[in-house]
């Protein structure tokens, strides 16, 4: 992993979150040609972490498409074939997150997440222009001396990002929203279907939404998980991450276990953001991996940067007053196995997340908008620093002002969304209810992002009976009520401590 992503780990981004994802090895200098356009390559093939086979493709494409006699790229995407694909359904075709996930780097996790679904119809994963396969956007390794212990989000510099830049080639202006999506129905025209259905994630929402207003004709319908809406400026995530994070702490005082655990929690919280804020805190720790000596440098945006990326999930998120509590302890540790965890697993290609970020969404952040979003007691303005700093020295582009009106398209239409959602809240998800006719929004109280993937099997069901049915008001929704309120570590051997009442109740037994 390179200098430069790993500073972006401190970064919120629309990403799927909880799947495993694989790091590339291609290649990463965008690489343009001029082959014949619309060619289509489609075969047999294995994909990492999925036993059985299933087909791989590349489309080309032109890198401009104003330009169909210029320069042309090629567009990789995979097909999990359905199980018994007998009634041949409408395939549904997956929108990844980020923006800068390779969708078909998520195979392995979505064949199993998404079974359910594939039992009848295909699933289709594309990489958008930009990730995978598809001309990656993507900085070299800059320096194998730094590692993820030591460099902190502080030291980010302006001449990494420059030299980050440099190694890119072709036109940066047409790895955008909209081009992605001519991608994709190009995909869809060129494997013969006339419709397809649509499930998009995170940021795949946005790209969904640009998807309804594009080519509406080609949708039958559309699944939009923890919503990005084109209203709504990726990168101001102050509030909903603060919103998110007094939710955790809210809860944790309704639990005695974690309460008796951590009764000041708050209060540990704010006096060690203050500590860090100071100067940060450097110490020798034993590598979390390798068991090697290893300098660990602690800075405020650094555990911040960790706690969101907590804060995505319910699993993750019952870490959190454990890792607090012990850091203000000062006991970094169990932080420093957080960081283990991510510690050369590629989250997202760089290069397209700030190329379309700096030019769809940092334009349209007003001061006030921003001073109004860093107004809040969790990290102040901490999630804008690098777009900030990124995006002043950004090639620029700038889509049309269509690109921003509101989707009225009617097709059926799903929105899910989590109410602990630190970056995609449920009021996010209310942009789309209102403009979108034939709709329906589902709040799972008790998830955080990408509500498909974190109820079970609750969500797919209810996505599945959605895509048989098209009636998104009329779907049965009871398995939700089943999906648990969220609980916490209170012990560093992984267990809840033992609450007096369950002293006394062993004892009495």
């Amino acid at each position: 992993m390179n200098t430069f992503l790993q500073q972006l780990l401190v970064v919120s981004v629309l990403s799927i979150s909880n799947l495993t994802i694989a790091s590339s090895t291609d290649n990463n200098k965008v690489q343009v040609s001029l082959i014949p356009q619309n060619k289509l390559v489609l075969k047999d093939c294995h994909l990492d972490g999925i036993k059985e086979q299933v087909k791989c493709g590349h489309l080309t494409v032109p890198e401009n498409y104003s330009l169909k006699n210029g320069a042309q790229i090629s567009i990789n995407f995979a097909i999990l074939p359905a199980i018994d694909n007998s009634d041949n359904n409408t395939p549904l075709m997956f929108l990844a997150g980020g923006p800068g996930q390779a969708a078909v780097e998520l195979a392995a996790g979505l064949r199993i997440a998404f079974n359910e679904i594939r039992k009848t119809r295909d699933i289709i994963l594309v990489d958008q222009r930009g990730t995978g396969k598809s001309h990656a956007l993507e900085c070299k390794e800059i320096s194998v001396d730094q590692n993820v212990y030591q460099i902190i989000p502080e030291d980010f510099s302006e001449q990494e990002i420059t030299d980050c830049i440099a190694e890119f080639t072709g036109d940066l202006s047409q790895y955008n929203s909209e081009n992605a999506i001519r991608d994709f129905d190009a995909v869809r025209e060129a494997l013969g279907h006339q419709q397809i259905n649509i499930y998009g994630g995170s940021y795949g929402t946005r790209a969904g939404l640009v998807y309804m207003r594009m080519f509406p004709e080609s949708l039958r319908s559309v699944v939009l998980d923890s919503v990005g809406p084109i209203e709504v400026p990726i990168g101001l995530f102050g509030q909903s991450s603060a919103q998110s994070f007094n939710l955790l702490l809210e809860h944790c005082q309704q639990e005695e276990a974690c309460n008796n655990a951590y009764p000041n929690l708050a209060d540990e919280f704010e006096q060690l953001m203050a500590r860090l804020g100071d100067k940060p805190v450097t110490i020798n720790i034993p590598h979390p991996r390798l068991g090697t000596n290893t300098e660990f440098v602690i800075s405020k945006s650094k555990i911040l940067g960790l706690i969101i990326q907590q804060l995505y999930s319910v699993p993750s998120r019952n870490l959190i007053p454990l890792i607090i509590h012990q850091a203000y302890l000062k006991n970094y540790m169990p932080l420093a196995g957080l960081i283990a965890i991510t510690d050369g697993v590629q989250m997202v290609y760089t290069g397209l997340l700030f190329n379309i970020t700096c030019n769809e969404d940092f334009p349209k952040i007003t001061e006030q908008m921003s001073a109004k979003d860093a107004n809040n007691s969790f990290g102040g303005d901490n999630s804008q620093l690098a777009f900030k700093k990124v995006c002043g020295i950004w090639p620029k582009y700038r889509p049309s002002e269509t690109f921003y009106q509101a989707v009225t398209a009617d097709i059926p239409t799903l929105i899910l969304s989590g109410g602990l959602d630190p970056v995609t809240p449920p009021s996010n998800g209310d942009f789309s209810a209102a403009t979108i006719p034939n709709s329906h929004h589902i709040v799972v109280d008790n998830v955080s992002h990408n509500v498909a993937t974190s109820t079970g099997t609750c969500g797919v069901l209810i996505i599945n009976e959605f895509l048989s049915r098209l009636t998104p008001k009329k779907l049965d929704e009871t398995c939700l009520k089943n999906v648990p309120v969220e609980s916490f570590m209170t012990s560093l051997n992984g267990g809840n401590i033992l609450t007096e009442e369950k002293v006394k109740e062993i004892s009495n037994d």
